[in-house]
This record gives C-alpha cells, structure tokens and sequence, in this order.
C-alpha cells in the first residue's frame, strides 16, 4: 500500500493495495485506487491519525477484495461505507488509547499540496483546530459530521455506513453541526492574512523578539504540545501571551533549530528542524488577525507524514 494515502504508480504498472506491482489491474482493484484518497481522507477525519488511517485502508481492501462486484450497484458508496465502519471500530480503540496518553493529544500532522488550501472547506475540515473540534463528538456524531458536512454524502448512504436509520441520522447530524458550530473557529481566514501571521511569528521567533511575538499572539492565545511522553512537551495547555512567548523563546536559544514555513493540513504551518531532522510541527489557528491556538506536535511517532505530500481530496 502506498504510504501517503494516494495511488502509486511505477513504469511496470500501478501499485495493488499491498504495495506490490500489479501488472494487470482488475476491476475491484481499480476502483479502490481510483477512490483511495478519498477513502484515506474520510479515514484520517474521523481518527485524527494518518497511521491508523492507513490500517483501515488495508482492512478496507482486505473486505473489498471479497465482495462480488456484480451485487454492487455504486462502488463508491460501497467502499465509503466500509472504510467508515472499520474507522468507527478504530476509533472507539483509539479513545480508549488516549485515555492513558501522556498529556495533550493532538492529530497527525500531514504535508499537503499548495492546491488543497485552494479549497476552502477541504482545508478548513482537516485542519488541526477543527480535528480537535470532531475529537469533542461522539464516534457516530464525528462519522455522520463527516459524511455529511464534508463530503455531502445523501442521508440514506450514511445511514447504511453507520448502522443508524434515516430519522435517527438525520437527528443525529443536526445535534453534531450545532456542536461544532459552538465550538468551531470564527471567522474565515484569508490565504494572504495566514501567510502573513506565519511569517511574523517566524520571524519573531528567529529573531527573539519579543515585543513582535507578543504582538502577533491573541491575549488568550492557547500552545498546546504533544510529546505523547516521547519528547519534553508541556504536560498542560499553556494559555496567555506572555506565557506562550516564554515557551517558544526557547527555541531561539537553541543554535541548531531550523524554522521551516510549509503547508501542513492544508494551511501556513512551521516545521522545526534540527541536524536536518523534524524536531516539531507546528500549526496554528487564526483569530482576527491574531495568532489564538498553537498547536505543536513533538511525538516522533506521528511526524511520518512529513517528508512527502499526502493527497487529501473530497
């Protein structure tokens, strides 16, 4: 299987689900890779991690390579919905496993191509701050948020994905889009103005500022550092700019840390690089101008998607 969630192709043919060369593509193993990044991307919204999408993928393809194509009336249906069924059953793993996570939790980190910032609501769904908005929803909540909110999947279809019947999803996706709409980040963010708090707080970090840091930072901005007890990171969210300066001041005491712009979840985003190693991902959400979340993922564990790009898509 591809690693980066898109199908890969060499001179001796595409590359089957498993990783291996597959010199003559049949049908059940076409349609998966012509919707493979599409299954990835509603895997990796509902776990908030690339691994673990990735694994569902596989055991979305074991199932699918099963099936008996002729009773399939629309295959792309048929495999969101597997891939969402094994992705509710991981996801009920997983909240089990951050329950004993060492300190904040945040999601994988994923390099993305300039043109998924291009569409808005793509880049909006899988951005850091909204991943952790769907981590507040129940498992059934998050699945129907996305199907529906995201990729605008008709009732019936997501109904038969989650189990649910049509007046139970319908209910269920009302309650799921009043509460993220409570807790979502306000306001849209222009390109050119994210670019530009990017490059602002880059340079106030590298040039340590401080007076410039604090300008970009919202009075209540909130740094949030996930080592997952692999790597030093703050075992509490650190709120207020004076605090969050302090923090990120050490990184300009460090000679050997590199800040490197990129686009990482379809938006502006640092990675922080030492002996040409990623040390720290950092991603941000955007206020009115202002810098008022941080999001700094550390655990080595989750930095294997940022060497290349993974394509996102709806």
């Amino acid at each position: 299987m591809s690693e980066h969630g898109g199908p890969a192709t060499d001179t001796a043919g595409p590359l089957a689900p498993d990783g291996r060369t597959d010199t003559g593509t049949d049908p059940a193993t076409g349609a998966f890779l012509t919707h493979r990044n599409l299954l990835f991307t509603v895997a990796y919204e509902m776990l908030g991690s690339a691994a673990d999408a990735e694994d569902v993928l596989q055991e979305t393809w074991l199932l699918w390579a099963g099936v008996d194509l002729g009773t399939v009336r629309d295959r792309r249906a048929y495999l969101v919905r597997i891939t969402t069924r094994q992705a509710l059953k991981r996801l009920r793993t997983l909240g089990r496993r951050k329950e004993s996570y060492i300190g904040p939790w945040l999601p994988e980190p994923l390099l993305t191509a300039p043109d998924v910032a291009e569409d808005v609501e793509l880049a909006d769904s899988v951005s850091t701050a909204m991943l952790l908005v769907l981590e507040t929803l129940t498992p059934t909540e998050r699945a129907v948020f996305v199907l529906r909110e995201v990729f605008d999947l008709p009732y019936d279809e997501i109904a038969d994905a989650v189990g649910k019947n049509l007046p139970a999803v319908r209910q269920i996706a009302h309650r799921a889009r009043t509460h993220v709409a409570a807790r979502r980040p306000r306001g849209v963010v222009s390109p050119a103005e994210a670019h530009d708090a990017l490059k602002a707080f880059q340079s106030a970090v590298e040039t340590g500022d401080l007076q410039s840091l604090l300008d970009i930072l919202a009075p209540d901005v909130v740094l949030l550092a996930d080592g997952g007890g692999l790597k030093p990171a703050a075992p509490e969210p650190v709120v207020g700019a004076e605090q969050v300066a302090r923090v990120l001041g050490r990184i300009t005491t460090t000679a050997t840390l590199s800040l490197q712009p990129a686009q990482v979840n379809g938006h502006p985003a640092l990675i922080v690089r030492t002996d040409g190693g990623i040390e720290t991902v950092m991603t941000m959400r955007i206020d009115n101008g202002l810098i008022a979340g941080l999001y700094a993922v550390r655990n080595p564990e989750k930095l294997s998607h940022m060497e290349r790009e993974t394509p996102v898509t709806r």
